[in-house]
């Protein structure tokens, strides 16, 4: 015999067997996790945090109540949920009017599509989620994005950059109609 085969090479007839390198190595594992395992992990950790707070309410001169951030938040890290009555473009209008009947009710209403619908989530009514309370800046430290659980979209906002303790959180409304800004100076800045 020419040669003793590895335990489970291949025998060719009259030839050197074919040797994998598995016959000599073990195979080795990576530890890495693939995109899709992250991407799943990253939904859990946020569908977790969504109940969680991790800011408090304040006065802020010149605008009312107004949200400050309680830790440090690194840019990309979710911050907290706009929370609300999550409807259907048509109801959301409708609630619109009845609103603008009272002005001492305010309006608490952010559209977006998701899925080629136009939703809106109506924050309007008072609940201990703070979403609702961050104030309006053009260079804002915090950005909305749609997360979805079970099918069902969650408007959360993260972190656009760093985010010192003791901050307030802003972002961005993004209304900037004549209308608006004659009725909300304060969208200007």
């Amino acid at each position: 015999a020419r040669g003793k085969a590895a335990p489970g090479a291949r025998r060719t007839q009259g030839r050197t067997p074919n040797r994998k390198v598995t016959d000599y190595y073990p195979v080795r594992r990576s530890s890495r996790k693939s995109k899709s395992e992250l991407e799943s992990c990253k939904y859990f950790v946020i569908s977790q945090l969504i109940f969680f707070s991790t800011q408090q309410i304040d006065y802020i001169d010149g605008k009312g109540r107004g949200v400050i951030a309680t830790k440090h938040f690194n840019r990309g890290e979710f911050v907290v949920e706009y929370h609300g009555d999550l409807i259907e473009i048509t109801d959301a209008k409708k609630r619109e009017a009845v609103y603008a009947q009272d002005p001492s009710t305010g309006c608490y209403m952010y559209y977006f599509q998701y899925l080629s619908k136009t939703y809106c989530v109506d924050a309007t009514k008072e609940t201990n989620r703070l979403g609702r309370l961050i104030n309006h800046s053009k260079c804002g430290n915090c950005q909305t994005k749609l997360h979805d659980i079970d099918g069902v979209p969650h408007l959360i906002l993260i972190a656009s950059r760093d985010i010192k303790a003791g901050e307030e959180l802003l972002y961005d409304y993004g209304d900037r109609s004549k209308a608006s800004i004659a009725a909300h100076p304060w969208l200007k800045h």
